[in-house]
């Protein structure tokens, strides 16, 4: 039995990973925790892997996964979620940006409080606060609006999950910053938020850019549409398909009972008979494409096959 799982996703992180597993395991052991500690090397190119391998040999609870090359934050955490069996899933930075002392107060609220999911805020930042606090602040007003999940802090590292969550959801593309949203849909409803501590970067360099931010309102403009219409395009598409189709299946009776009723003529002269043509033609293909799609969503592949070099202690 495993009271948590703690899942850390890394990228050149080999000067940290020591100081961390170090203070994770101090804290732990002070509170009589049964734990395991998952690092997801998302293809770095530093001595990661070696201190990994390292600490495994001194520590058994260090288990670790090895990606062949690089594929983001949600493929690692899509696969430390596979691999964890503790009752609280706890995911943080490898950065030492997260502080293991929450891990506590965090397990506490998932076992005792019964949030099926806690996401840290980090209210005071230490970060740029023209290039990352104010895109930040942004970005979450936005998902709030969109997803109705009021957390003031999305994309914070720091979070726990009751282990029937993260078993029930699948990260993919860039959806790490989502997870609540994510778990929501699957029906967890109880989502709590903690303010955690940030702590300034110690070793390394940010991994992060501008381009998260961008990418973040694309993934959130995506999340919202497949959490509403995944599992039925045809209730979006084939209603407006059909709205379409109508506009123009209107304008052209109205026109033929204007030339055959009225003798009215050079029709192809008038804006309204190319706007019918055009209503016909896409109202038709967003018809067929509500098929297509209900097609896929029947049969849809796999999203999650990586290419995984090595595993440390896991089957």
């Amino acid at each position: 039995m495993t009271d948590i799982s703690l899942v850390i996703p890394l990228f050149n992180e080999a000067e940290s990973l020591p100081e961390l597993t170090s203070w994770i395991d101090r804290v732990v052991q002070q509170h009589g925790y049964r734990y395991e500690i998952i690092l997801i090397d998302d293809g770095s190119t530093d001595d990661s892997w070696k201190v990994i391998q390292e600490l495994s040999q001194s520590n058994s609870r260090i288990k670790g996964i090895r990606f062949q090359r690089n594929y983001g934050k949600s493929a690692a955490l899509n696969e430390g979620f596979k691999a964890a069996e503790g009752d609280v899933i706890i995911t943080m930075d490898a950065d030492l940006q997260d502080s293991p002392d929450e891990i506590p107060a965090l397990y506490h609220m998932i076992m005792k409080d019964g949030f099926d999911l806690v996401s840290g805020w980090k209210k005071k930042r230490f970060d740029n606060k023209l290039t990352k606090n104010l895109p930040s602040k942004l970005f979450n007003a936005a998902a709030r609006k969109m997803s109705k999940i009021h957390l003031h802090d999305f994309n914070c590292g720091l979070k726990a999950y009751r282990k029937n969550v993260v078993k029930s959801i699948e990260v993919y593309g860039e959806m790490h910053r989502y997870i609540p949203v994510l778990a929501k849909w699957s029906g967890f409803r109880k989502i709590g938020e903690k303010v955690v501590e940030h702590r300034a970067r110690k070793y390394g360099v940010t991994k992060f850019g501008w381009d998260r931010f961008i990418n973040g309102f694309l993934d959130l403009m995506t999340i919202s549409f497949v959490g509403k219409f995944g599992k039925r395009p045809m209730h979006f598409f084939g209603l407006w398909g059909t709205v379409v189709f109508l506009l123009g299946l209107a304008i052209w009776i109205y026109l033929f009972i204007a030339k055959f009723a009225f003798q009215q003529y050079n029709m192809t002269d008038r804006p309204i008979f190319y706007v019918g043509i055009i209503s016909l033609v896409i109202g038709t293909q967003l018809f067929l494409a509500g098929f297509v799609g209900e097609l896929i969503s029947r049969n849809s592949a796999e999203r999650n096959n990586y290419l995984i070099e090595e595993k440390l202690r896991l089957s």
